[in-house]
């Protein structure tokens, strides 16, 4: 599979976004910081997400990053395809060339796994990813702040995390 940093970094990003819009826009540069992220990547990540529907920006002060619809209803495939990281377990990127311009013994076996892979990845939601990051930090967390930033009143079109 050839899931880079750029998918498993934007995965990352969206969670911590999805953990913190409720309050409103969240910045980039909050993010960086509480994942070791480098703020350039994450603007060049978040245009992408941008560009694809996932996330809207807000400008200004108290501006940032809120998710277009609920967490509950997008994928890691949703985030991963947005950020244009390929889902491909082949050697020859499905052109069946792999092996002096033939199809290889295994071609078959990593097709297989291209299939169950989306699968996975497409029945796993983002809602999940967060709801479960909140049973790791110590059960039903209704909201998690961040701390530089009091409860912003709500703008845009945030919209509710979870389901």
């Amino acid at each position: 599979m050839r899931l880079t940093t750029k998918g498993r970094f934007a995965v990352t990003a969206m969670i911590d976004l999805a953990m913190r819009c409720a309050d409103g826009p969240v910045a980039l540069a909050g993010i960086s910081e509480r994942q070791k992220i480098s703020l350039s990547y994450l603007e060049q990540l978040f245009g992408k997400l941008r560009r694809h529907g996932l996330v809207e920006s807000v400008r200004g002060p108290g501006g940032g990053y809120c998710l277009t619809r609920p967490a509950g209803q997008m994928t890691v495939t949703d985030i991963v395809c947005a950020v244009d990281e390929q889902l491909d377990a082949t050697q020859c990127g499905g052109r069946e060339n792999c092996h002096d311009d033939e199809r290889c013994m295994t071609h078959e076996l990593w097709t297989a796994l291209n299939v169950k892979m989306f699968e996975y990845l497409s029945s796993v939601t983002l809602g999940e990813l967060v709801d479960a990051q909140r049973q790791k930090m110590g059960g039903d967390v209704a909201v998690i702040r961040d701390a530089r930033r009091p409860a912003a009143r709500s703008r845009g079109k945030a919209v509710a995390i979870g389901s």
